[in-house]
């Protein structure tokens, strides 16, 4: 169900698709095979790990006092509170489930605040409607946002023409939007692959409020990882809008939409309600993932563990002479071979990974698990491996190396 976890964005044919118990950075599959993730760790959810004892405990007396009634749990008001405590340009929350869920109710919010249908993306916002309409009419548009050739099928033509696509650090693009097309709100990620440039952030900030439009900054992937919040608070920018998910609840579903008063209060002219919005277990498992974040300071801990695996990516690739680049936030890194080649590396390094117990490919999103001697033994299983790929750079055929066929592009985002 889940375009991440499919077998083919890996190793087609090989690698393990169901776990079946997972617990710090370690993952068993079906039949009990144990392996260290150094890959993607739930999609990015699990910051302090799988199975976190503090994490796990609450929701276990969540449980023995009932997770859902008729009544409302009193955490969701704590967790508001915490949340506008640790953004204080914020004054109100309101939560939801999934990424998509909550992008969809923050354009719902910022629609009905502006007046204004028309919405300028720059960055991945979900599978709804709302945000595939940008592909109605000209199939290229989210190509270095989503996925290149992405099919809007199902979504209703009469979106066509509602969201328009900008580049990250194209000031001038988006510019040209507000002027031409009657933008009521600007949706993008802080940051995705590359840092902002030339005051861009200030800039779209400067803009949208110069023509009334909401600024919503997409925090479901950035936040809680360069900072105790969102990733805007290190560059001193404040949104209108935030929308908060994966690391939030280390696993757990939930995620939060948090905003000014003024706007946030056009949810009352609307409809956005859900049963299970409502259930306990997320709530709960928030604020106790926010109380470890803030004792073991994990942002700065994931930063610097990050960054250790970067410049070893780097220092390999120079020792093999190797066209290697590296990208993202330092505790969502990932690499890439300037090669042709690129996928069939990919491939590769999974296979051969994989035999030596690592479910690994060109990607790590760090954890606090993710200890100095569990990244020295991914290092000193990863070095043969480049040395194998330096004789492929050398005329080594590839593909006689590979058990199976080349790993899919997966996805692919423009900033």
């Amino acid at each position: 169900m889940l375009l991440s976890k499919r077998p083919e964005m890996f190793l087609p044919d090989l690698w393990p698709a169901y776990f079946s118990k997972a617990k710090g950075c370690r993952v068993w599959d079906l039949d009990e095979k144990e392996y260290i993730d150094m890959s993607i760790m739930g999609i990015g959810a699990n910051v302090l790990g799988y199975g976190h004892e503090e994490v796990d405990d609450a929701i276990r007396g969540v449980i023995d006092n009932g997770n859902f009634s008729t009544l409302n749990a009193p955490e969701e008001v704590e967790l508001a509170e915490r949340l506008v405590a640790l953004h204080p340009w914020a004054d109100m929350a309101r939560f939801a489930r999934t990424g998509g869920e909550a992008n969809a109710i923050a354009i719902r919010i910022a629609r009905a605040a502006t007046g204004r249908d028309n919405v300028a993306i720059c960055g991945y916002h979900g599978w709804h409607d709302w945000y595939l309409a940008a592909n109605l009419g000209d199939e290229e548009s989210l190509d270095g946002h989503l996925m290149p050739g992405l099919d809007p099928n199902g979504v209703p033509k009469n979106l066509g023409g509602s969201i328009f696509s900008f580049q990250y650090n194209d000031y001038a693009a988006l510019e040209e939007l507000v002027l031409t097309c009657e933008i009521g709100v600007i949706k993008m990620e802080v940051m995705r692959n590359h840092p902002p440039q030339n005051d861009f952030l200030q800039k779209v900030r400067n803009l949208a409020t110069c023509n009334n439009i909401v600024l919503i900054f997409d925090e479901c992937t950035s936040g809680f990882r360069r900072s105790f919040g969102g990733l805007h608070k290190v560059y001193g920018v404040d949104p209108d809008m935030a929308v908060f998910g994966k690391a939030l609840g280390n696993g757990y579903a939930v995620t939060a939409v948090i905003g000014e008063r003024h706007i946030m209060q056009a949810a009352q002219t609307s409809f956005i309600s859900s049963t299970f919005w409502t259930e306990r277990i997320g709530s709960v498992a928030a604020l106790t993932t926010l109380d470890v974040m803030e004792r073991e300071k994990s942002w700065e801990t994931i930063t610097k563990s990050g960054k250790n695996i970067t410049a070893q990516w780097q220092s390999m690739a120079k020792k093999y002479e190797l066209p290697l680049a590296t990208s993202g936030l330092s505790a969502l890194t990932s690499f890439a071979f300037n090669s042709p080649n690129a996928l069939a590396y990919k491939t590769l390094i999974t296979q051969e990974m994989l035999e030596s117990g690592y479910l690994a490919a060109n990607s790590v999103y760090v954890s606090t698990e993710h200890t100095p001697e569990i990244i020295k033994g991914y290092f000193e299983a990863l070095d043969p491996i480049f040395a194998l790929i330096k004789q492929c750079e050398e005329g080594r055929d590839i593909i006689s190396l590979l058990k199976g066929p080349v790993c899919h592009s997966g996805f692919k985002r423009l900033n």
